[in-house]
């Protein structure tokens, strides 16, 4: 029987060798058909899909989706929405904007005030007098030299975690969101004061106290203590919109004039020859303290009429921002940006 097996397989090789392709897959076909147990090509089976399951909300999830803000917001600060507080002007005007002022940095219909392209003025009235006695409220009775020595001891030193970096931009409109998170769980936020505002430490204060509502109660050099005051609750903090992007500058007229009044074209070129001439009064560095500048600048306008201070590495926009400062707070006359090099002259001398 395997010999009759063994011949009939050799014999139907033989036979399909010889025979066309089409009729040897037919063949093929055929004897596989008859063995219904061993198909030649058995399909694989697809692992079923894991089934996605619903999951229920937790509570905390339930109140977090109750409790999201309703638009546009409403804010009853007393004071228009800046992007900076201490370091835009209100006096100088912008003469166009490198963006439409109809988009809002608070997004779109996330605030019930207008954006002017510089800030979002307070659309009602509102009772400064009432805000005021608010805030006497919250601040409470003025702390004993006892209790500002426990907390300047507490929040002075700089592994603080409790702590804000105040940076070129000055006093911003978010890190107003920012002091009042810090004050959840502290009495107090330590303030670490770096680049242009330092120049004028007395504006980042004033500001500092009028947008949030606290009191600066330690200073030194650079570092500030800003206090929420003995009846603070965080329930109660105000409602703070945020800005979602920084918006652009607007274009401001030029700063520095061809010829300033009362002198002439040769006068101004021989002031700035000599300034660039002249040895640095200082070398200022990037992001660095500038509480002493102005005093020195002051003192140096009592024997020169012309002063240089070398700006290299600080940035030519930072350089437009401290020549304005110390025109303002000097006060002096800016006649030259050049290479970072910051030219002042004293002005006219009666």
């Amino acid at each position: 029987m395997l010999r009759f097996l063994s011949f009939s397989s050799r014999r139907l090789a033989s036979i399909s060798s010889t025979f066309p392709l089409t009729l040897r897959r037919f063949l093929s076909q055929s004897t596989h058909e008859e063995d219904i147990y061993d198909p030649p090509f058995s399909p694989v089976p697809k692992s079923p899909k894991p089934k996605k399951y619903k999951k229920n909300k937790t509570s905390k999830e339930a109140l977090s989706t109750k409790e999201e803000p309703k638009f546009p917001l409403k804010s009853d600060l007393p004071f228009d929405f800046k992007y900076s507080y201490s370091e835009i002007d209100d006096s100088v005007k912008p003469i166009s904007f490198r963006e439409s002022p109809k988009f809002s940095p608070f997004g779109p219909g996330r605030l019930d005030r207008k954006w002017t392209g510089t800030y979002a003025p307070v659309q009602e009235e509102v009772d400064r007098q009432r805000w005021e006695e608010e805030r006497s409220r919250v601040l409470g009775d003025p702390l004993s030299e006892e209790e500002v020595a426990e907390l300047v001891e507490r929040y002075r030193h700089s592994d603080c975690a409790r702590q804000i970096n105040l940076g070129k931009e000055g006093v911003t409109h978010n890190m107003l969101d920012d002091i009042h998170n810090h004050w959840k769980r502290a009495e107090a936020v330590r303030i670490k004061c770096l680049g242009v505002p330092t120049l004028d430490m007395e504006n980042v204060c004033f500001h500092l106290e009028d947008k949030s509502g606290g009191k600066i109660i330690y200073r030194h050099i650079n570092i500030l203590l800003l206090y929420r005051g003995r009846n603070y609750v965080p329930k109660n903090r105000p409602v703070i919109p945020l800005m979602l992007w920084k918006p652009y500058a607007p274009i401001y007229p030029r700063l520095v004039k061809k010829v300033i009044e009362g002198l002439t074209y040769e006068e101004m070129k021989d002031m700035r020859n000599r300034g660039l001439n002249s040895p640095p009064l200082m070398k200022l560095t990037r992001n660095g303290v500038y509480v002493y500048v102005v005093e020195k600048v002051r003192e140096a306008f009592n024997t020169e009429e012309v002063v240089r201070l070398d700006c290299t590495h600080v940035g030519a926009s930072d350089c437009k921002k401290i020549g304005v400062k110390l025109r303002d707070l000097v006060p002096c006359v800016p006649i030259l940006f050049k290479d970072e090099q910051i030219i002042l002259w004293r002005g006219n001398v009666n």
